[in-house]
Formats: structure tokens, C-alpha cells, sequence
């Protein structure tokens, strides 16, 4: 919801919005001076992911579950048993929800990886690059950029020449 599905659906809509107008002409429409505001859709699209998630807590609330935050283990105890900042917690299931998080690889792996983001870095961006380099060939990299080219970045997308 916060970095992944939500956001990236609302940067495409946003992105057909521009091809729409971009089309516009051709329908007959005359659109002089369109302008695209970045920061106008990084404040919006934040904002709902933000109603979201109190949406989302408050729901879960309601339902009287616990949510426990904070850095969990598995314990030796006869019972199903996590430990999460000191605290033991048992039950007959144990759902743990980890997220996940990229790796980004050391300067001396490789020189200039300092100088990149992950995707989830894209929707911190405060403004549209004026050029970008997506690495990858997964939906997510050629959907970013898609989205980047037709919102105004001059954008390339690299992918391995060895794989098929």
C-alpha cells in the first residue's frame, strides 16, 4: 500500500492523463499550456496512501485485532511463541507480516550503485527527473518507466543482453 501497488497505480493514471492530453488534438480538443506539476501529485498521491493506512488501522481495530510493531523471533517454547522487543506472545497460529526490503549493493560491488534508488525511492522523489535510467525488465521497472517518459523524463530502460 505504502511504496508498491496503491502509489504506482495512481503515477499511472497519472501518466495516462498526460497521453490522454497528449492525444487531445487528435479528437478535436485544443489543450495550449498544459502543465504537469509534480509536487502537486506527490502531495495527493501521499496524502491518500496516508487515509489508507488510517483507514486500514482503523479497521483492523474495530475487529479488536492487536497489531504488535517491532522486531520479532520464534522462541524455544513448548507452545507457538514470538518475542517481539522482550515481550513473549502465544497462540495457536502466528501470522508474521515482514514487508520487505531491497538490497542495494556497496560502491565496490558496483561503482556508481550509490548514485541509484530502488523503486521505492521513486516515490520520494520531490520532483520529475529530467532524465532517468531504469535498470531491470520486470513489470515494475517498465511500468516506472512508462510512467517517467510520458510525464516529461527523458527515460531509458537497461536490461541484461544475455538473458532471453
Amino acid at each position: 500500500v505504502n511504496v508498491g501497488c496503491v502509489p504506482k497505480k495512481v503515477m499511472w493514471n497519472t501518466a495516462v492523463h498526460a497521453e490522454f492530453v497528449h492525444d487531445h488534438a487528435d479528437y478535436g480538443f485544443e489543450t495550449p499550456c498544459v502543465k504537469f506539476n509534480w509536487r502537486t501529485i506527490k502531495e495527493k498521491r501521499d496524502a491518500y496512501v496516508r487515509r489508507l493506512n488510517d483507514i486500514y488501522e482503523n479497521n483492523v481495530k474495530k475487529a479488536h485485532i492487536d497489531i504488535i510493531r517491532g522486531y520479532g523471533k520464534f522462541t524455544a517454547d513448548p507452545e507457538p511463541t514470538i518475542e517481539v522487543d522482550g515481550k513473549k506472545y502465544t497462540a495457536p497460529h502466528i501470522l508474521i507480516a515482514t514487508g520487505g526490503c531491497p538490497v542495494v549493493p556497496s560502491d565496490s560491488e558496483i561503482p556508481g550503485a550509490s548514485l541509484g534508488m530502488t523503486s521505492d525511492g521513486f516515490f520520494d522523489l520531490e520532483e520529475l527527473p529530467r532524465r532517468s535510467v531504469v535498470v531491470g525488465a520486470g513489470y515494475i521497472a517498465v511500468e516506472m518507466a512508462g510512467i517517467l517518459s510520458m510525464l516529461g523524463s527523458k527515460s531509458s530502460l537497461l536490461i541484461r543482453h544475455d538473458k532471453v
